[in-house]
């Protein structure tokens, strides 16, 4: 398995879209499937951001300042996710809203792996080089296991807040 930090985000977006697919070919009373997808997209928009936020953000805006309009915008983008992933997590698969709040999501994180691999990816590439690349994986590794799976959980919780009144 790859260490490379770039190359775990990109599977990280890949099983997150498969997951968003999965809630948009679900049927529109599929109330039971749709709530046990957006339970999977919370745990693993949790778990990502969390990696993100705590491991590389801050790296490479240390490491690449030419990068940190792009860094903060990703924060904003998180905290947008975040707000949606709170609420979704408070709500019933048959509540009126639950879909719309969930296309909703869809949308912006869509919107959010399009910059990242598209614009930002590559000049992170390029500017950090390999081996550095693969000792911010080796971390995110080592901080997945410990991530919070639920934005209910003290360290989500936590950066919800922070992002509230940052």
């Amino acid at each position: 398995m790859s260490t490379d930090a770039i190359v775990l985000l990109k599977n990280d977006h890949k099983e997150i879209l498969r997951t968003f697919a999965a809630f948009e070919k679900a049927g529109e009373q599929a109330h039971a499937e749709k709530g046990r997808l957006v339970q999977k997209m919370i745990e693993l928009l949790t778990v990502h951001t969390y990696i993100e936020n705590e491991i590389m953000y801050p790296r490479v805006r240390e490491l690449l300042p030419e990068v940190e309009d792009d860094v903060l915008e990703s924060y904003e983008e998180h905290h947008v996710a975040d707000v949606l992933v709170m609420e979704l997590a408070a709500m019933k698969p048959d509540a009126e809203r639950f879909t719309a709040k969930t296309t909703v999501l869809i949308e912006n994180v869509r919107h959010h792996i399009e910059e990242e691999e598209d614009e930002w990816f590559p000049k992170v590439r390029e500017g950090l080089g390999r081996k550095v690349l693969q000792e911010m994986g080796a971390d995110m590794i080592e901080a997945k296991k410990k991530a919070p799976r639920s934005p209910t959980q003290p360290s989500a919780l936590k950066k919800t807040i922070d992002a509230v009144i940052a």
